[in-house]
C-alpha cells in the first residue's frame, strides 16, 4: 500500500503542477475574456433564471431550478469544510484567496459547459435527456476527437468512486465517530442504504431530493457561520487582510502552523478550489444537461451560479471562521480544523453544526456524483451498465467509510486532474461556439426590449 501511495503522490505532484495550474486558471481567463466578464455582468439576471426555473423552460427531465441543485449537492460536500481546512492548514490563509480567483474565472468556464452541455445534448434508450464533455466532445469537435471523449467518460466513471462516493463516505464516518461515537461501519451501511433507496427513481428522484436538501443545509450552515462572525465582527477586516497578504507573501512558521511559501498557497488554493465548485471538471454539465429548457445561454447562466454560491459564498464563510478564530494556528487539518474553528467560537453547538452539515453535504454529493459516474459509464457501454453501475456505487460506500483517509483524498485529487484535461481541451476547442451562441441570445433579448 505505501508503494502504491507513492506512486499515486508522484502523478498527483505532476498533473496538479504548474502546468495544470496555468490550463485551468488559463482556460478560466480566456472565456471570462472572450464572453466580456459576462458572469459578472449577467450575475443578477442569472438568479432571475433560477428563480423562473422553478418550472419547466422547455424539453428536459428536470426543473432548470432542480438541475442546479443537483449540481450543487454534488458540489457542495466535504471541499466546503474539510477542503477549505486543507488549504488552509497546508497553504495558510493565503489559498482561501487563490480559491476565490479559481472561482470568479471558473463561473465562465460553468457557464460554457453548461452552454455547450444543453446544446449538443441527446435523448437516449430510456428516453432521457444526456449530456456533458464526453457528448459535446462527440457531436461537437467529431469523430476524429472521439478518443477524448472516451478519455473522459473513463476518467468520470473512476473519479466519481474518489470525489463523490469514498471520500465522502469517509469523511462522514470520521466526523459522526468523532462527534457521536458511530462506528465507522455502521455509517458506511446506513448511506449505502439511504443512497439506494433514492437511486432506484434515477435522476428525476435526486433532482427532488436535491431541490429540497440543497437549500436546507446550506442555509443552516451559513448561519451557523455567520452567527460567529457577527460575534467577531471588529475582527473580520483584518482576517481578511491577512488572506490577501499571505498570498502573495510567505506565511510564517505560528502555533502549530509549520509556514508556507507563495506557490504552496496557489497550488492548493486552485487544487482544492476545483474540488469544491468543480469549475473545470466537466461534472456539473450532466446534471444541467439534464434540464427542461430550449436556451442553453439561460442554462448557462443558472449553472455559472453554482460556483458562486458554493465558493464565493459557503467556502468563504468556512474560510473566514477558520481565520477569525486563530484556529488555523493549530496545527489541525481538514474537516478536524473546521469543527475546531466552529467549536471554539460557539461552544457546545459549532462543532455539531459541522458534523451534521458534512454529513448531509456529503449525502447529498454522493447522489449527485451517481449522476455523473451513470452517465460516464452509460456512454461507454450503453443503458445495460445502469443498474451494475448502481449495485456497485451502493457496495463502494462502506468499504470507503473505512479505508485511510489521506490515500482516498490523494487518488480522488489525480483523478480530478486526470478528469479535467479532456474536458478543458474541448472547453477551448469549442469556446468559438460559446461565444457565438451567447452574443447572438443576449442581442436578441436586447432587441426584444427595445421593440417592446
Amino acid at each position: 500500500m505505501e508503494q502504491i501511495s507513492e506512486a499515486i503522490g508522484l502523478v498527483n505532484g505532476l498533473v496538479w503542477g504548474p502546468p495544470m495550474l496555468v490550463l485551468i486558471l488559463g482556460t478560466g481567463l480566456y472565456l471570462t475574456a472572450g464572453l466580456g466578464v459576462l458572469p459578472l455582468r449577467k450575475l443578477g439576471f442569472g438568479f432571475r433564471m433560477l428563480w423562473a426555473g422553478r418550472t419547466e423552460q422547455g424539453k428536459g427531465d428536470i426543473t432548470p431550478f432542480n438541475a442546479l441543485a443537483t449540481s450543487l449537492s454534488a458540489t457542495i460536500g466535504t471541499g466546503n469544510i474539510a477542503g477549505v481546512g486543507t488549504a488552509i492548514a497546508i497553504g495558510g490563509p493565503g489559498a482561501l484567496f487563490w480559491m476565490w480567483i479559481t472561482a470568479l474565472v471558473g463561473m465562465a468556464t460553468k457557464y460554457a459547459e453548461a452552454v455547450l452541455a444543453v446544446r449538443y445534448r441527446e435523448v437516449d434508450e430510456n428516453n432521457n435527456h444526456v449530456g456533458g464533455p464526453m457528448y459535446y466532445i462527440r457531436n461537437g469537435l467529431g469523430k476524429n476527437w472521439l478518443w477524448l471523449a472516451t478519455l473522459f467518460a473513463i476518467f468520470g466513471a473512476l473519479a466519481g468512486f474518489g470525489i463523490g462516493n469514498t471520500v465522502q463516505a469517509n469523511s462522514v464516518a470520521d466526523a459522526l465517530d468523532s462527534k457521536f461515537g458511530v462506528p465507522f461501519w455502521m455509517t458506511g451501511v446506513g448511506l449505502a442504504v439511504l443512497v439506494g433507496l433514492v437511486l432506484i427513481g434515477g435522476i428525476r428522484w435526486i433532482a427532488q431530493v436535491a431541490g429540497k436538501l440543497v437549500p436546507f443545509m446550506a442555509i443552516l450552515y451559513l448561519l451557523a457561520g455567520l452567527i460567529v462572525l457577527g460575534l467577531n465582527i471588529g475582527e473580520v477586516p483584518a482576517a481578511f487582510m491577512t488572506i490577501v497578504n499571505d498570498a502573495f507573501t510567505p506565511t510564517a512558521q505560528v502555533g502549530g502552523f509549520a509556514g508556507a511559501g507563495v506557490m504552496l498557497a496557489i497550488q492548493m488554493g486552485v487544487a482544492r478550489g476545483i474540488f469544491s465548485n468543480e469549475a473545470g471538471l466537466g461534472s456539473a454539465p450532466i446534471a444541467h444537461a439534464a434540464a427542461e429548457t430550449d436556451s442553453p445561454v439561460r442554462q448557462g447562466t443558472v449553472a455559472m451560479l453554482g460556483t458562486f454560491i458554493d465558493t464565493i459564498i459557503i467556502c468563504t464563510i468556512t474560510g473566514l471562521v477558520i481565520v477569525v478564530s486563530g484556529a488555523w494556528q493549530s496545527g489541525e487539518n481538514g474537516a478536524a480544523l473546521s469543527a475546531m474553528a466552529f467549536g471554539d467560537e460557539l461552544p457546545g453547538a459549532g462543532a455539531y453544526v459541522v458534523a451534521l452539515g458534512l454529513a448531509l453535504f456529503a449525502y447529498t454529493t454522493i447522489l449527485g456524483w451517481s449522476v455523473y459516474g451513470e452517465r460516464c459509464v452509460e456512454y461507454l457501454f450503453g443503458v445495460r451498465a445502469i443498474i451494475p453501475f448502481r449495485v456497485l456505487w451502493v457496495a463502494a460506500l462502506p468499504a470507503g467509510a473505512l479505508v485511510n483517509l489521506d490515500f482516498v483524498w490523494l487518488v480522488a485529487d489525480t483523478l480530478n486532474a486526470m478528469m479535467a484535461i479532456p474536458n478543458l481541451i474541448a472547453l477551448l476547442l469549442l469556446s468559438p461556439v460559446v461565444f457565438k451562441i451567447s452574443k447572438e441570445f443576449f442581442a436578441a433579448q436586447k432587441a426584444q426590449r427595445a421593440a417592446g
